[in-house]
């Protein structure tokens, strides 16, 4: 054996006990230190499905896997219908409770273990470090299929906890094995092996030591932390996300149709205002992962400005699921929703944007929610399991602001009701009283049903914002904010006085919302 090889060799196995290191470091800190790890590990398996918009036989590979405790919670949101190959470089035995379908691997190398092989998707959790990261992220870039995503979890060296702990822990000889590296240094390494769609964002705020009700307390605020400046930097981990190039990936043809009952039964209400560029992939995109269940597309031009009626036109003229409305000024989103509603004979009415189209997959939950017997179905943005990535703070401050007095004046408790991505029966959107013309409209259909009883479901979905590609969002927090408190307001007086008459469907005293 050559001097080069054999140093090669020493190199990757030193890398190998670093990665093998940190594992048992991170198992060993999660079941003795985290009281809250199995949350935690499913917030995060929930983070990991949303951003990479998991479909069914996309491959994952997990690195570091351990004793399988991630293991499991991606076995939970994938329904089983991803092939997963975790990957230990520790000599842990297989975790007894881990499934047959699972592919496990004790690995001295990488490149060894998994040479000439490739997935869709990587996730590791706590392995990068100073001593490795450069040959570890070389090879996660070899594995990946041109277009594969790969997700890091991360320990947030600058999180005030943490410093702590390795302070504490060093004056008394137990000192912290790992290298930290900071989000900065996460970023521009990535970046340089040739990743494209890069971004580090932090995330989580709910870390030990906590009494519970600071993890309850935490666990509400964590999203607006979490994208507040400044202090967004004390947070307990780093999320890092990227992409081998291409940055367009062919998508797989597959129906996520399951239930029966919702066959032909789905009407799809989509307010249109300059969205050329988004109203063919959004539309594309709905027949093939859902064509199933559609009874018609209605897309409603609300008086664009430039060729979204021309472009609408042409989809219907080729599809007679297909239902344009074109819309008479004067223009508003409400006006929109209100004249898609009017003209929609499905006996479930879905309503969603325009720049929906990259969490279509997540659609399939309010399908199942739907499937359960619920009422209305809405896509929460800020559920715990929820994903905001560039979403302005502005936007998120004031939406918890008019949530958490909505729940003061009502006595209910939900997270987020002024989505608009909502499934509701036919029953219910003819019973609503809409009256605001612009984004307000929103608050109208979330609280509305709530306070007239119908059995309402929040279910998670990933929010990230317009990228250039998408245009450029009609929304304008302080031309329409007035809209919602106006709402309120009436809502309020109607239910404590009766001001302007009562539900149709009025069960005030027995709330039904699940969330």
């Amino acid at each position: 054996m050559s001097k080069k090889v054999l140093i090669k060799k020493q190199q990757t196995q030193s890398i190998d006990r670093i990665l093998g290191l940190r594992e048992r470091y991170r198992d060993q800190y999660w079941q003795k230190c985290d009281s809250i790890y199995q949350s935690r590990l499913l917030w995060r398996a929930q983070s990991f499905r949303h951003i990479v918009h998991l479909i069914p036989h996309q491959t994952i590979l997990e690195l570091g896997c351990g004793q399988g405790l991630f293991t499991q919670q991606l076995l939970n949101i994938s329904r089983g219908e991803n092939p997963i190959t975790s990957v230990t470089f520790t000599d842990n035995p297989r975790p007894a409770d881990l499934p047959s379908s699972v592919e496990f691997i004790n690995a001295s190398s990488i490149a060894d273990a998994l040479a000439g092989r490739h997935f869709d998707f990587i996730v590791a959790m706590d392995l990068l470090d100073q001593r490795n990261s450069p040959w570890l992220l070389q090879n996660v870039y070899e594995l990946l299929n041109p277009g594969g995503q790969v997700i890091f979890y991360e320990s947030n060296p600058w999180n005030i906890i943490l410093k702590l702990r390795r302070f504490m822990s060093q004056y008394f000889g137990q000192k912290d094995p790992r290298k930290l590296l900071n989000r900065s240094e996460l970023y521009e390494l990535i970046s340089e092996l040739g990743f494209i769609r890069v971004f580090a964002i932090y995330n989580d705020f709910v870390y030990a030591p906590l009494t519970r009700k600071l993890i309850w307390l935490l666990r509400n605020l964590s999203i607006l932390l979490e994208n507040a400046p400044k202090i967004q930097t004390l947070a307990g981990s780093i999320l890092i996300h990227a992409q081998k190039p291409p940055r367009v990936v062919e998508r797989s043809q597959i129906s996520l149709c399951e239930h029966q009952q919702l066959r032909g039964a789905i009407s799809v209400v989509i307010p249109c205002h300059n969205e050329e560029m988004n109203i063919v992939p959004l539309i594309t995109r709905l027949k093939e992962l859902f064509g199933e269940y559609l009874h018609e597309i209605i897309p409603i031009d609300d008086n664009s400005r430039d060729n979204t009626r021309e472009v609408i036109q042409r989809l219907a003229n080729e599809d007679p699921i297909i239902k344009p409305v074109f819309r008479s000024p004067p223009n508003g989103v409400g006006r929109a929703i209100a004249d898609g509603y009017r003209v929609a004979t499905g006996r479930y009415i879905l309503s969603m944007d325009c720049d929906f189209q990259h969490l279509l997959p997540e659609i399939r939950d309010l399908f199942d929610a739907a499937a359960e017997g619920y009422d209305v179905v809405v896509g929460s943005r800020f559920s715990r399991h929820s994903v905001l990535l560039n979403y302005p703070f502005q936007k998120i401050f004031v939406n918890r602001g008019f949530h958490l007095l909505a729940q003061i004046l009502f006595l209910r408790h939900f997270r987020d009701l002024t989505n608009n991505l909502k499934l509701m029966r036919r029953e219910v959107v003819e019973n609503l009283q809409l009256t605001q013309p612009g984004f307000a409209v929103n608050a109208e259909t979330g609280l509305q049903p709530l306070l007239m009883g119908y059995s309402i479901k929040e279910v998670p979905i990933s929010w990230i914002n317009r990228t250039p590609d998408m245009g450029v969002s009609s929304f304008r927090l302080l031309k329409v904010g007035g809209g919602y408190w106006q709402v309120l307001l009436r809502l309020w007086l109607k239910v404590v006085f009766g001001i302007g008459g009562k539900f149709s469907n009025t069960n005030l005293t027995q709330p039904k919302l699940h969330k």
